[in-house]
């Protein structure tokens, strides 16, 4: 499940200095009551990862077109393909009020 996989960053040492174990906690339990879950997908991805591992993601976000939100290298170089953002730069959309985000 890719709450569990957020749960897991949350917990890096990088993530620690940013976000409190009470944030982290808070903003998960927020994902579990408000999330739009999709079912997995059951097409192969529109387009393949550098990292193998990394299609599943790609294949869910396409089949609920969905946005990817990533630090990892492997997704951010395909943001010309699919629609990938890092953190900083998701931030600055939904700053913006992009009103295709909502």
């Amino acid at each position: 499940m890719l709450l569990d996989e957020l749960a897991r960053a949350l917990d890096y040492p990088k993530l620690k200095d940013r976000i409190t174990p009470a944030e982290a906690t808070e903003l998960l339990e927020l994902l579990v009551r408000g999330a739009i879950t999709a079912n997995d997908p059951t097409e192969p991805p529109p387009i393949s990862s550098p990292d193998p591992e990394d299609d599943y993601l790609i294949a869910l976000a396409s089949s609920s077109r969905s946005r990817l939100v990533s630090g990892d290298k492997d997704f951010l170089v395909l943001s010309e393909q699919i629609p990938v953002y890092s953190p900083a730069e998701f931030l600055a959309l939904i700053d913006d009020s992009d009103p295709n985000l909502t």
